[in-house]
């Protein structure tokens, strides 16, 4: 690929998938790029961005739309590596490649296997909601968020160009990693939090949802993930998120065998020190 200077302005753009983050994505470039293509194999989801006019054309088939500059592809960790293994034969035209999946070493490794004509860069926008669909995207969802990008040894000029364009367009954060620390990284800030959100809701009592308040609910938010999306993520970073839940559980049971010998002094400073590693975190 050239390493021709990226114009976003001048660039056809297409989504592929149109949920949450393709679809917030598309409401968030609508005028920043020449032309914005959208697919989605959801008949309703394509009603939906076709009556509200979220992109320019829309299919339920990638390999109807028409050349692109940059190929979007927005859809769960699995669905997208399929879409990368058939590439050519749905998108032949060179491109810029980038993805929008929660975890990077799988994708970008089947990336570097694509053929010369696909220019492509990970990407992992850090921002979403607990409910999916195109009915819940918002052009605000990725405003201020750190947006990680993956580059890959054969990643052109053009290609870190268009990253950083796409970021500032929607008003988030470029933030460069390598795979494997953007999925190390993620383990803990993202997929074992769902792990442990999901079992603690999954471990209370439906008797005492009357007490439920916010501290329950803003904790146990993330459970409500669709289960799909989250099995493609846990299956492609699962010895890392194996990881980050034995971190966790060591402190669990630290702070437990306190609880048990009624050690307050100790449970003390635990709690404050889990306290100011919240704050320097957030």
């Amino acid at each position: 690929m050239s390493d021709a200077g990226f114009t976003l302005a001048d660039a056809r753009v297409s989504i592929i998938g149109l949920g949450l983050m393709g679809g917030s994505l598309a409401m968030a470039l609508r005028g920043q790029c020449a032309t914005l293509y959208g697919a989605d194999p959801d008949r309703a989801t394509r009603d939906l961005a076709q009556s509200k006019g979220i992109v320019d054309v829309i299919s339920a088939d990638p390999a109807n739309l028409p050349p692109a500059d940059v190929l979007v592809l927005a859809a769960p960790v699995r669905t997208i590596l399929a879409l990368l293994a058939t590439l050519p034969k749905w998108h032949s035209a060179p491109a810029i490649v980038v993805d929008l999946g929660s975890t990077k070493s799988a994708i970008t490794a089947i990336m570097d296997t694509l053929p010369p004509q696909y220019d492509p860069v990970g990407g992992h926008p850090m921002c979403g909601k607990e409910v999916g669909s195109l009915a819940n995207a918002d052009p605000l969802l990725y405003q201020g968020a750190p947006f990680a990008f993956t580059l890959l040894p054969r990643s052109t000029l053009r290609a870190r160009q268009m990253a950083v364009k796409l970021a500032t367009a929607v008003r988030a954060q470029p933030l460069w990693l390598d795979p494997q620390t953007h999925d190390r990284w993620v383990a803990a800030t993202s997929h074992a939090p769902y792990l442990i959100a999901n079992a603690l809701a999954a471990a209370t009592p439906v008797e005492v949802s009357p007490m439920v308040g916010p501290g329950f609910r803003s904790t146990t938010r993330v459970a409500s993930t669709t289960p799909q999306v989250m099995l493609d993520i846990l299956a492609t970073n699962r010895e890392l998120i194996l990881e980050a839940l034995s971190h966790f559980r060591a402190r669990l049971d630290a702070l437990e065998a306190d609880l048990r010998a009624d050690n307050e002094h100790t449970l003390q400073k635990k709690l404050r020190q889990g306290a100011i590693r919240r704050r320097h975190l957030a």
